[in-house]
């Protein structure tokens, strides 16, 4: 019990909430950038047959709170997932295995179950995936290095 208790402490430890506040904005704002700007036009270029898929307009709230635990999962698990000595390269390499994990992992099976995207955006899109993550991942390492 005392090991489940000290777990649960960790995972809410200054650098960890610091991390998750940097991580969420970087999700919320990267995720515009990204998704909302750059890749907007290539990526409606290459959807899939299913119409109707995406909103007029976003629920910013429900999104930022998504962003919000996506960033403190991220943040908990590269905690758990290092040693006692974090730098910005560790997270840079975390950010990549997740980008692939859900870039391509996640994104090829979406492709082979809904018409979403096609081939070429959903591998543009694992890409992207990978990138948004990398950078992510490199925050957090900044600040698992730096706030102690």
């Amino acid at each position: 019990m005392y090991n489940n208790q000290l777990k649960i402490k960790t995972m809410f430890t200054k650098t960890n909430l610091i991390s998750t506040i940097v991580a969420a904005v970087w999700s919320f704002m990267g995720g515009f950038l990204f998704w909302g700007i750059l890749a907007e036009d290539f990526m409606n270029n290459h959807l899939g047959t299913a119409t109707g898929m995406g909103k007029e307009m976003p629920d910013f709230g429900l999104l930022a709170f998504g962003c919000l635990v996506q960033a403190f999962a991220f943040s908990s698990i590269f905690r758990s997932w290092g040693s006692d000595s974090y730098t910005p390269m560790d997270g840079l390499k975390y950010g990549i295995w997740a980008g692939i994990l859900v870039g391509f992992g996640h994104g090829l099976i979406n492709h082979a179950t809904t018409n979403f995207l096609d081939m070429t955006g959903s591998v543009v899109n694992g890409f992207i995936y990978i990138v948004f993550y990398a950078v992510m991942g490199l925050l957090v390492g900044l600040i698992y290095k730096k706030v102690k």
